[in-house]
């Protein structure tokens, strides 16, 4: 089972006295740049000029270049977006990284996969809420928290688990807990999930669940309502009780057809091709790949996602979800 700490489990002050330099102020890095600053720490912000900058000003850091900040960081959290962060590290993080200093990553793939490749004599630490920026932002100006995912990489000093835990706890997440596990576990379940459930597999079952309604003759909207609304409202319910609970609170028809339709549509053949695509993440192919589209410009990707665009899934739900008041 895995090792869970929260609070009472977290009695180092390591970091009380320290800088802590977040570099980069998108979702994450506001929100946990605003959670270390709010429970104690001293924390400045890295950024090139432009709009996130002013944004940090406005909310009271100081802010300096990423290499100023790296420099004077004894913790140098590293949560600009994935793909820019082996420019960054590179050219202006790494000659700044003085023996002894820490390296915290928030996702795993940069160090993983070797696009970063830290210095032997620093720790290399992670720190991963399981929840987007605002969710950690809120959660802790509520008592409560996001749970993270805590990994060591490198510990140069002897304190590298205490370290990842403090910066845990100081942004909230031990007061629900924080998972110990690896690099290599956090990157490697992160995409596996993310390609074959979270946002491939749910997508893919969504159009096609969509596709085979509306060929079937019926309203495109009433499709749209029974293949996609429906689903948030049925993720929900298994969010808050599990798969049993779900099934427990949908009417004894949706439990029978859905116990016994839904795994002949997703069956062993599926869960093959899962492992075939798990398989490409474990030997690199899918990073090497996605390194290679990113530096090209994203052709691919750009195509992929104005042919979604252009869905009906997409046309219809533009009109449903502003009929019903959603707001993007």
């Amino acid at each position: 089972m895995a090792k869970i700490y929260r609070d009472e489990d977290v009695k180092t002050n390591l970091l009380r006295d320290k800088t802590i330099s977040v570099i980069g102020y998108g979702s994450q890095g506001r929100a946990q740049a605003l959670n270390l600053r709010d429970d104690g720490l001293n924390v400045i912000v890295g950024l090139r000029k432009g709009k996130s900058w002013e944004k940090a000003v406005r909310d009271g850091f100081k802010v300096v270049n990423v290499e100023n900040a790296a420099d004077k960081g004894d913790v140098v959290l590293m949560l600009v977006p994935d793909m820019a962060q082996p420019a960054v590290y590179n050219e202006k993080v790494k000659p700044h990284l003085g023996e002894g200093k820490s390296l915290c990553f928030a996702h795993g793939f940069n160090v993983h996969f070797k696009l970063i490749v830290p210095p032997k004599n620093v720790d290399v630490f992670m720190v991963a809420p399981k929840g987007p920026g605002d969710l950690v932002r809120e959660r802790y100006l509520g008592g409560e928290g996001v749970p993270s995912l805590v990994a060591v990489y490198q510990d140069y000093t002897g304190e590298a688990k205490q370290k990842a835990l403090e910066i845990a706890k100081h942004i909230g997440s031990t007061r629900v807990g924080a998972i110990e596990t690896t690099f290599a576990e956090e990157t490697e379940t992160d995409l596996i999930g993310e390609q074959t459930v979270l946002v491939g597999g749910l997508m893919e079952l969504i159009k096609k669940g969509f596709e085979v309604l509306v060929e079937l003759g019926y309203q495109p909207e009433v499709a749209y309502f029974e293949a996609l609304n429906e689903a948030k409202l049925i993720m929900d319910l298994i969010y808050e009780r599990g798969i049993l609970g779900m099934l427990k609170a949908v009417s004894d028809t949706a439990k029978y057809g859905g116990v016994t339709v839904g795994p002949m549509i997703i069956d062993e053949n599926v869960k093959h091709r899962m492992k075939e695509a798990a398989e490409k993440v474990l030997n690199g192919e899918f990073a090497r790949e996605w390194v290679e589209e990113y530096k090209s410009g994203q052709r691919k990707l750009k195509k992929l996602l104005d042919e979604i665009a252009g869905h009906k899934v997409e046309v219809v739900g533009a009109k449903i979800r502003e009929i019903c008041g959603i707001k993007r």
